[in-house]
């Protein structure tokens, strides 16, 4: 039995309070107001003006080369990509006001799942509203309560929390360890439902996963293999289907998710597959079908992007030699990098703390040159990174350009 409270008791409650749920938070509301005090400017809270091409922009006022947009392929600015969104726009208006299963579906998102069906030369093609979207949708809906998601360690945000979301039992391993992998799948109880859950390319240091091997020991251990290609996807294999088509596996793997929001340009998730019951999603993950449709604009600019990217292999080359010669460069000025060396589009250049880190991105921006500043815990081992995210549309002089910026930058804050 619990005994009544006294008048005391409660007149003290009800002058304590709730409790602050946003406390939790304090240790982070800290250290931005520290980077604040010391003059730095905010590094999480730039505006871009101006959009003036895929590589520059007017951000807090100065003319910026922009390193840290995802921008791959530099498809936002493409005229026939601009053009059939604006031409969507006028023929079915501004929005879909509605899911995917009721009144969410027009004419440009099955054009836009054709397009993809033709990209990556599969059976199925099913559209989000977000790339973190499908990985919540796809995962949670395929590995429920009772099932094991065996995934790296490093793995995006969006890849655990559709982890939590189905209730499936986690099972991480050490990044990129093929043979960490096959031991944790090895401990899976027999009969239980098994899905390795891995990236092509992983977005903060920008190295590639041993996919090959890796899907190779999943499928040995009777486990269905996720891949998520967001970061590779546009750029990376002979038809730019990602990190899977380049290393042979493409046709091992039983799902792929992708996003809109890098190479392609746009916004938007999705996911690929050959299974012959993949249509069934449609009707079972919830975040498909109790979420909003995306714009028949959006979709009809993404299907003519997806279509183009099939013949962007000169513009891949030229990614390439960019990411060759950004990384040859700044390991030659001195600094420390991510990988050893360039295997995506994405540099990682690592500070030696949080304080000098947020210095060197101010430095950066006031020569002209945006890079994203990456911290814990979205970081591995707690390191903080200056993110650079190269386009297939900075020019050679851009990227000797960008060169000088770090070298005049990291001497004047002490890095190298």
């Amino acid at each position: 039995m619990i005994p009544a409270m006294t008048e005391t008791e409660t007149t003290n409650e009800m002058v304590t309070g709730p409790v602050d749920l946003l406390a939790k938070f304090d240790p982070i509301i800290q250290t931005r107001e520290t980077l604040l005090a010391a003059g730095v400017e905010d590094p999480f809270n730039l505006v871009m003006e101006q959009v003036l091409s895929p590589t520059r922009a007017i951000c807090n006022g100065r003319d910026t080369i922009l390193l840290g947009t995802y921008n791959y392929m530099g498809m936002t600015f493409d005229p026939d990509v601009i053009e059939a969104g604006k031409q969507a726009m006028e023929d079915f208006g501004a929005g879909t006001t509605g899911s995917r299963v009721l009144n969410g579906t027009f004419r440009d998102h099955r054009d836009v799942e054709t397009a993809l069906r033709e990209f990556y030369a599969m059976d199925h093609a099913m559209v989000f509203s977000t790339g973190y979207q499908a990985n919540l949708g796809i995962i949670s809906t395929l590995a429920g309560k009772g099932d094991y998601i065996i995934l790296d360690i490093d793995s995006h945000a969006s890849i655990y929390d559709g982890c939590a979301m189905g209730k499936a039992e986690v099972v991480p391993f050490r990044h990129n360890d093929v043979e960490a992998l096959e031991k944790r799948l090895k401990r899976i109880p027999d009969g239980a439902g098994k899905l390795v859950v891995l990236e092509g390319v992983y977005s903060m240091m920008g190295d590639v996963a041993p996919l090959k091997e890796m899907v190779r020991v999943s499928k040995e251990n009777g486990a269905m293999v996720l891949v998520d290609e967001a970061h590779s996807m546009g750029f990376i294999g002979e038809h730019g289907r990602g990190v899977a088509e380049e290393q042979g596996v493409l046709d091992d793997v039983d799902f792929i998710i992708g996003t809109f929001s890098k190479s392609v340009g746009t916004v938007g998730g999705f996911c690929v597959s050959n299974h012959p019951k993949f249509e069934v999603l449609r009707l079972v993950c919830r975040p498909y079908v109790f979420t909003a449709a995306l714009p028949p604009s959006v979709m009809a600019s993404s299907a003519t992007s997806i279509r183009k990217l099939m013949h962007g292999g000169n513009k891949r080359a030229h990614l390439w030699e960019n990411s060759r010669r950004l990384h040859g460069g700044l390991t030659a000025l001195g600094f420390k990098l991510g990988t050893e060396t360039p295997q995506s589009a994405i540099i990682a250049v690592i500070m030696p703390d949080l304080e000098r880190g947020a210095m060197m991105w101010e430095a950066l921006l006031k020569e002209g040159l945006y890079v994203n500043l990456a911290r814990p815990p979205a970081t591995p081992a707690g390191m903080t990174l200056l993110r650079c995210s190269l386009c297939a549309e900075h020019s050679s002089e851009q990227v000797e350009t960008i060169l000088g910026m770090f070298e005049r930058a990291g001497k004047a804050i002490g890095i190298i």
